[in-house]
């Protein structure tokens, strides 16, 4: 580890206020912890209350940082071998917003793909962008997405030259990696920014034996969910930028625009440990993460009735690489469904997977965790496999997908527009003003600005009738439909 690298600013600079004597008078209310309430300081420690302080001098800026929280960005971007890194205290939700509105103007065109966080939509609405959306492989047997194709991506910019930028999930949410290196080599021949959602990728770099990391591929922003994978507390992220094809100033001004001018230096500061804790021990950590991950996996599929794929399912459309501390745990050979497994998981056996579809179970072993939790996990499947099983296989559900509908109308255009709801019957023709999505895959339906087809609305119903999770309607049985009233101007993106 590089020696600039053993520091953590931002909590030597929170901890040298706290330990100043200067008498608060000044925010937050509870005064360092003065007017706390005991419920507060049973989960805070009181030093941690001293500390939970914001806007003092030494404390820097975090819309224009020049002290502490510049050195502590600086130090991530090292890392990560960024030319920039910005903190997020909003989530990666505030990250890929401040990358999208950052690049793009009301009216450009950008490549997205079909299987993009809810996050995305709600950044074209913000930037006004028009979307043209890319349907990722999906694997039938798995019954989930995977990453897009360089063929799928060049087909859309042969249909759309005057594209700025494609948007790309690397690695999905099952851990599943697309050929990215390619995918950047082949945007930026075309003079359009890679723009990488890497919620699920802020511990690639540190073990050789999982995907190369965005920034690595070519990525010229990628937005990382630090909470979810690393050290830092639930709600932080970081946004990574390489500055060759990015205004970074600008991206200062978006970051700037949407975080709160009232930062929660706890956050900021799990930022900067969480990245000094990678840079002390990531390579470590993430070694025995991936050797617990797969002595699982190895485990799983000797149990019968349950399949975990691995790097040996690699290789194909849309899939070129895995992050195998995600372990996909296929459960509808013993008859079940993933939701029924992750229940009986939840109150038989006390484990919460991440989450669970119509076939599937994930769970995620990260750097936290040892062989304590691997041998209870491992111990709990076998029980499970052996004590819960159906007498006729589950009628897994055919995955496919409609034909993309005809944006009508750009998602911000649609958000704002007037809307009315309808019957699901008489939204045929109509423009949705709201997303409809399916548990699996996970890949909207329908965006709002869409046309609804009668196709659409076939595909809907049968999908729902097989029992798949919606998500993204106001009216979740699919009775009705929000639509943009009529009468409001329409445009044609494709």
């Amino acid at each position: 580890m590089k020696d600039y690298q053993k520091r953590a600013p931002l909590p030597e600079a929170m901890k040298a206020y706290a330990g100043s004597g200067a008498l608060a008078f000044h925010t937050p209310g509870h005064k360092q912890g003065l007017g706390a309430h005991p419920l507060l300081k049973e989960r805070i420690t009181p030093e941690g209350l001293r500390e939970e302080v914001s806007l003092m001098t030494e404390l820097d800026d975090l819309g224009h940082p020049s002290m502490c929280i510049k050195e502590a960005q600086d130090l991530a971007a090292d890392l990560y071998g960024a030319d920039a890194a910005y903190f997020m205290i909003n989530g990666t939700t505030g990250a890929i917003h401040t990358m999208l509105l950052s690049v793009l103007q009301p009216g450009d065109t950008v490549l997205v793909p079909r299987n993009a966080h809810r996050s995305i939509m709600g950044g074209l609405v913000l930037c006004g962008a028009r979307p043209v959306y890319i349907q990722p492989e999906i694997d039938v047997r798995l019954g989930i997405a995977m990453g897009l194709t360089t063929d799928a991506v060049q087909a859309a910019i042969a249909a759309h030259p005057e594209a700025k930028a494609l948007v790309a999930v690397y690695p999905t949410y099952y851990g599943v990696a697309s050929d990215l290196k390619a995918l950047a080599a082949l945007v930026h021949a075309h003079n359009m920014l890679l723009l990488v959602d890497e919620a699920h990728g802020p511990h690639l770099p540190f073990s050789s034996a999982l995907p190369a990391e965005a920034i690595a591929c070519g990525a010229d922003m990628a937005a990382l969910s630090t909470h979810k994978l690393l050290g830092s507390l639930t709600q932080t992220s970081m946004l990574l930028v390489q500055s060759l094809r990015v205004d970074q100033e600008r991206v200062r001004q978006t970051a700037a625009l949407l975080a709160s001018t009232s930062p929660n230096y706890l956050l900021l500061a799990s930022l900067d440990i969480a990245r000094l804790q990678m840079a002390e021990s990531g390579s470590r950590l993430m070694t025995r993460a991936v050797r617990l991950a797969e002595g699982i996996r190895q485990a799983v599929n000797a149990m019968d009735g349950l399949w975990c794929f691995g790097s040996e399912y690699m290789g194909r459309p849309g899939a070129a690489a895995l992050d195998v501390t995600k372990l996909t745990v296929q459960v509808s050979a013993l008859g079940l469904t993933g939701a029924e497994a992750e229940h009986i998981l939840r109150w038989q056996y006390r484990l919460q997977c991440e989450l669970a579809d119509a076939y599937n179970v994930l769970f995620i072993i990260s750097m936290a965790d040892t062989m304590r939790e691997a041998s209870i996990l491992e111990g709990a499947l076998r029980c499970f496999a052996r004590n819960y099983r159906r007498p006729v296989p589950l009628a897994l559900p055919t995955v496919s997908l409609p034909a993309a509908p005809e944006v009508r109308m750009t998602p911000r255009e649609a958000f704002f527009a007037p809307a009315e709801t309808v019957s699901f019957t008489a939204g045929i023709g109509r423009i949705a003003a709201e997303e409809i999505t399916f548990y699996p895959p996970g890949i909207p339906v329908l965006c709002p600005g869409e046309e609804i087809t009668a196709d659409t609305v076939q595909h809907i119903r049968s999908m729902a009738a097989v029992g798949l999770k919606v998500t993204g309607p106001q009216d979740t049985s699919l009775g009705t439909i929000r639509v943009v009233r009529k009468g409001q101007i329409c445009t044609r993106a494709n």
